[in-house]
């Protein structure tokens, strides 16, 4: 059995916008301590929905679209994200910002990755930023989500060399693996430090 199947696991909500393959990541991860309960996104094609459904785990999506307003959308969005009771919620390649009233509304943290050493490179450009700068090192973030535009407390880093030969695609690459290591180990350390506080409660 695997953990993301027991019961009292730490619950981890996704959120996602393409491919899903930080999603993927958290689900194939060995022993994870944790659970992936529920994956949310903004669009219904998302193909990180039918990773989700392959994996058997039930999915939502809300649309800007569909609401009058933002503040309606981030209303809805919490609202789909707090039936699945979530411990922490996981925007894995969700690329809309939501604003502190949804993060508020939550009750727990919001984790997000960046391709880049956080607070260097910020927005959607990333990578491209770090090589037009000449930088020879970059790497990947796992920061907690604020109001701002990747401006939370970072949890954790990795760096990446820059190598002569790259380019904008073969850099990204190189770093979504090992963004998709540190998620999963960032979520990983989460679930085994409220575990610990846990069993220290029942033992006292």
């Amino acid at each position: 059995m695997q953990a993301r199947d027991l019961p009292g696991a730490y619950r981890v909500v996704v959120l996602v916008s393409g491919a899903g393959t930080l999603l993927q990541a958290l689900l194939d991860a060995p022993d994870p301590g944790y659970r992936v309960v529920a994956v949310g996104a903004d669009r219904p094609g998302a193909t990180g929905l039918d990773r989700a459904q392959d994996a058997g785990l039930p999915t939502f999506v809300e649309r800007l679209a569909d609401h009058p307003d933002r503040q309606s959308w981030n209303d809805a969005l919490a609202e789909a994200v707090l039936g699945h009771r979530p411990d922490v919620v996981i925007g894995a390649g969700f690329m809309k910002l939501v604003a502190q009233t949804f993060l508020d509304a939550l009750g727990c943290p919001m984790l997000n990755t960046h391709p880049a050493l956080l607070p260097a490179f910020p927005g959607a450009h990333a990578v491209r930023d770090a090589l037009a700068a000449g930088v020879t090192t970059t790497g990947a973030t796992v920061h907690e989500v604020d109001a701002g535009l990747d401006t939370g407390p970072v949890l954790a880093q990795v760096e990446v060399p820059v190598l002569p030969s790259d380019d904008e695609d073969v850099l990204h690459e190189r770093i979504k693996t090992e963004e998709r290591r540190l998620l999963v180990e960032t979520v990983r350390s989460l679930a085994a430090s409220r575990s610990g506080r846990d069993n220290h409660e029942v033992s006292q």
